[in-house]
């Protein structure tokens, strides 16, 4: 019985502990909303809804289970930042920077994406369902499981964006013009 509790006490101790370490900092809230510079800051958990970020420096900064939701992070650099299970729920991201973000898990609904750059960002398990995609660069990012804005869910297996088809040399179903590059082909 001893045992028990002793077990018990350690483990409501380990947990306090870690709650501490992922918590948001609060000096570093502060600079973000003076400056709209916070350069590897630790935002997790944040509440900046509503915020207006425009051009924000928040390069590699801990933003995971932060709420952004109707924030306007326009032509913003969140490059390398860490956006997992984050709430971006109708955001402003026209002209932002992504580029190598993770959003796994994030919630993008009806977020605007125009001409952002999310190239090598990972969305695995991220809702973009609703989101405006205007000339978005989505080069070399991770969909698996990603909600589309369509509402389809992308496949669990990864796979890139490519722009070019992968050759099939011995498809020459609906090829009726000689060997026509692009042309549809069809197993058998």
């Amino acid at each position: 019985m001893k045992l028990k509790i002793v077990a018990t006490v350690v483990l409501l101790f380990c947990f306090g502990f870690t709650k501490q370490a992922f918590a948001l900092n609060q000096h570093d809230l502060e600079q973000l909303k003076a400056t709209k510079n916070c350069i590897r800051c630790d935002l997790s958990s944040a509440d900046l809804s509503r915020l207006n970020l425009t051009g924000a420096n928040l390069r590699e900064a801990n933003l995971s289970r932060a709420n952004l939701s109707l924030a306007n992070l326009t032509n913003a650099d969140l490059t390398n930042a860490n956006l997992s299970a984050a709430v971006l729920n109708a955001t402003n991201l026209t002209e932002a920077s992504l580029t190598g973000a993770n959003l796994k898990a994030a919630s993008l609904e009806n977020a605007d994406l125009t001409f952002a750059g999310l190239i090598g960002a990972n969305l695995e398990g991220a809702n973009l369902k609703g989101a405006k995609l205007l000339l978005t660069n989505f080069r070399g990012a991770n969909f698996q499981l990603t909600i589309l804005p369509t509402g389809v869910v992308t496949s669990n297996k990864s796979y890139g964006w490519a722009l070019e088809r992968p050759s099939l040399p011995d498809c020459n179903k609906f090829n009726t013009g000689g060997n026509i590059p692009g042309t549809t082909c069809s197993g058998e």
